[in-house]
């Protein structure tokens, strides 16, 4: 039995916190606009592929085009 054939919907875990700024960065947002306490739920976010961040010195977050 192949592992595909037992797993038939695979997804992330997310709070609904997580959830509400998933639906906000749906354009790419410089990290440094939002709070600290969302940059923190960000870069959680970005550890668990929900969030990719573009750039190093001022980077840009947006969310993952492969999460619905």
């Amino acid at each position: 039995m192949k592992l595909n054939e037992l797993i038939h919907d695979f997804e992330i875990w997310c709070t609904n916190e997580e959830a509400e700024i998933l639906h906000r960065l749906k354009t790419p947002t410089p990290l440094s606009s939002l709070s600290e306490h969302d940059q923190f739920k960000v870069q959680a976010m970005i550890r668990k592929s929900l969030i990719t961040k573009i750039g190093h010195t001022n980077p840009i977050v947006v969310a993952n085009e492969k999460v619905k």
